[in-house]
């Protein structure tokens, strides 16, 4: 099915822009006019990370005059593996910047807008008002909800992407262009639990995946500007880079959905850290008043060496980031194995359990189940391992 433009034309283009676009002229279903359009067009692209970096490229190649990011975090080094706008020189510089300055290199006629701050309840309908699309390179369920219920009461449609390790998802979410187009609650109507769903950082991706994703959310922000092809509205496409498989399915309106549907529950915006929940609440009560920073850590380490204290020191990630890095005098036992019971056969009953994981999220799911098999005095190491790099070990690599 398809659906009108989201933009009219500009009046026109100029000779230097019929020669830079000229590929996309020569296109009978582009042409002039769909290149007018494309140049009169305003997109937000939350986030110039994996998903961001591709998407703004690509968008601002293809003559998207406009072009808003939405980003507030710094380069690091270990973004450089996927997030192909930032470059070596970029390290600790703004990504908004960074992404800014990449695109300038990409095409002069195109105006960016900076929006440099984390996007929340206060300010989502402020950033997000005057933009004709959104296209969405976010990494956390919290914003991805706030992200489709803003969109929703302000009428603007959206590019939705996700990706993780091989594999990848996309589609439009646009309910005000159709009665019957879904919303993102219609596929997702509650997050995972808790701790169930790896982020990036915890469970790694393939960088290129960045790039199979981010440019399918491209061409549908093209075909949705100009009017042209079938969008994947009420479509998710489910993409596995190992197999090299693509598949699309069809995804309904909900007529349950708290957010579109007949009789919503969702009038406005709402607390999404606490309707995601960063961790569970047996975690959140487990690890009140069970966590240690960690210079305690180094401190009770130093006793342990001492013979003064006898502690054993799980660390619950998995065994490729235990390669990467560690904390000294850490045993491995994956989380996985405490989901599985597994874990508690291997640990003692006669010492105190000391558990951590990268950033504290995992240890304290798993401190839940060792408390509740009635180790009292187990603690969590808050921070984790990024939080022992940083303040005590900054010689090892971080992830």
């Amino acid at each position: 099915m398809s659906f009108p433009a989201l933009v009219e034309p500009a009046d026109e283009l100029t000779i230097d822009e019929v020669r830079r676009y000229s590929r996309h002229l020569i296109i009978p279903d582009v042409g002039m006019t769909g290149q007018k359009r494309l140049k009169n067009a305003k997109v937000l692209v939350i986030g110039a990370g994996g998903l961001g970096s591709p998407a703004l490229l690509y968008l601002a190649a293809a003559g998207v005059h406009t072009l808003g990011i939405a980003e507030f975090d710094e380069v690091d080094e270990s973004n450089l593996q996927r997030q192909i706008i930032h470059g070596q020189s970029d390290i600790g510089k703004s990504k908004a910047v960074s992404a800014k300055e990449s695109i300038a290199e990409t095409n002069p006629y195109v105006n960016v807008i900076l929006h440099e701050q984390r996007l929340d309840n206060d300010n989502v309908m402020e950033v997000f008002q005057g933009y004709d699309l959104i296209v969405d390179g976010t990494d956390n369920f919290a914003t991805r909800y706030m992200v489709n219920d803003a969109a929703y009461f302000l009428g603007i449609p959206y590019v939705w992407g996700s990706i993780y390790r091989f594999d990848g998802q996309a589609s439009v979410f646009a309910p005000s262009m159709s009665d019957d187009a879904p919303c993102y609650r219609c596929l997702y109507p509650e997050p995972p639990p808790p701790g169930m769903v790896p982020s990036c950082a915890e469970g790694g991706v393939l960088g290129v995946l960045c790039a199979s994703i981010g440019s399918i959310q491209v061409n549908e922000a093209i075909k949705l500007l100009t009017g042209i092809g079938e969008p994947l509205i009420g479509k998710l496409m489910i993409y596995d880079a190992l197999e090299m498989e693509y598949r699309k399915l069809k995804v309904r309106k909900d007529p349950n959905c708290a957010l579109c549907g007949e009789h919503p529950t969702v009038t406005g915006l709402i607390d999404y850290e606490a309707f995601c929940g960063a961790i569970s609440d047996e975690a959140a009560d487990a690890a009140a008043g069970s966590t240690i920073s960690v210079t305690t850590l180094e401190h009770m380490l130093k006793e342990r060496s001492e013979g003064t204290r006898d502690f054993v020191l799980i660390d619950v990630r998995e065994p490729n980031e235990y390669e990467i890095n560690r904390i000294p005098g850490s045993v491995l036992i994956p989380k996985g194995d405490f989901l599985n019971g597994s874990a508690l056969e291997q640990l003692p009953s006669d010492k105190q359990i000391v558990m951590h994981c990268k950033s504290g999220v995992r240890s304290a799911e798993t401190l839940a189940i060792v408390k509740g098999a009635g180790y009292a005095d187990a603690v969590h190491v808050g921070g984790g391992v990024v939080a022992w790099v940083n303040q005590i070990d900054p010689s090892q690599p971080t992830y």
